[in-house]
């Protein structure tokens, strides 16, 4: 399923590096950008969407007079809260509001990702059909962690993080990547993304080989398999 995005923010170079961050996953699809509050609302009463991407500091209304609004409508879309409001009680009221996810500019595209997957956890949770037993209420509510049940990783790792890494490997076909070209990608620094790598080697979703045609310093490549738990390294 992919999900309908609405991002309110009336700065357009945030809002473009929102919308890239957003459509990053091929889960979601932003339908609108807005600028003020009234032309988000207009659409809504309208359109239907799943989820808002929501500055709180915008033109005819801040984020929690939207939100009165959008409730008054009859409208309940997740909300995440993407700002640089960080007084204590702004944040208290729009966590009142439902706001389920609620980031401080600036932050990093890994902080990011991590509020699309604890949505994403949220929605299959929700999608079951009939009622639902404790141990799903509790994965629910507990689903504000934003990680799902995984295996330990590696002292030092983000499950969000890593999740990132694999979905941009998953949809690199098969090529085999350096880890400078990957660190490009994903917008994370070098050093990071080498910590990742060797771990998902060890796992085995990672193959490595070396590439000696470089014209230079031979440099370590990375195909992904999505094969956890088989033996990693590559013939070199």
């Amino acid at each position: 399923m992919t999900y309908r995005v609405l991002i309110l923010e009336d700065d357009p170079m945030v809002a473009a590096i929102d919308r890239q961050y957003v459509e990053s996953d091929r889960h979601f699809q932003v339908v609108q950008v807005c600028k003020s509050g009234g032309q988000a609302l207009e659409y809504l009463a309208h359109q239907d969407v799943e989820l808002i991407v929501l500055d709180y500091y915008t033109p005819e209304m801040n984020g929690q007079e939207f939100l009165d609004h959008l409730h008054a409508m009859g409208r309940a879309p997740a909300v995440i809260m993407v700002t640089s409001a960080s007084d204590t009680d702004i944040v208290r009221s729009l966590l009142s509001r439902g706001v389920q996810d609620y980031l401080v500019k600036p932050f990093e595209f890994a902080r990011f990702r991590q509020a699309l997957d604890k949505f994403l956890q949220r929605q299959k949770l929700l999608s079951n059909s009939g009622g639902m037993d404790q141990r799903a209420i509790d994965q629910l509510l507990q689903s504000q962690d934003g990680e799902e049940s995984a295996p330990q990783l590696s002292k030092g790792l983000n499950g969000a993080t890593l999740r990132l890494i694999q979905d941009f490997l998953a949809r690199s076909q098969g090529q085999a990547l350096t880890s400078e070209e990957i660190a490009e990608q994903v917008h994370l620094s070098r050093i990071t993304i080498r910590r990742y790598v060797n771990y998902m080697v060890e796992t085995g979703e990672l193959v490595s080989s070396i590439d000696y045609q470089t014209g230079g310093r031979p440099s370590i490549r990375y195909r992904y398999t999505g094969n956890f738990g088989a033996a990693g390294k590559g013939s070199t």
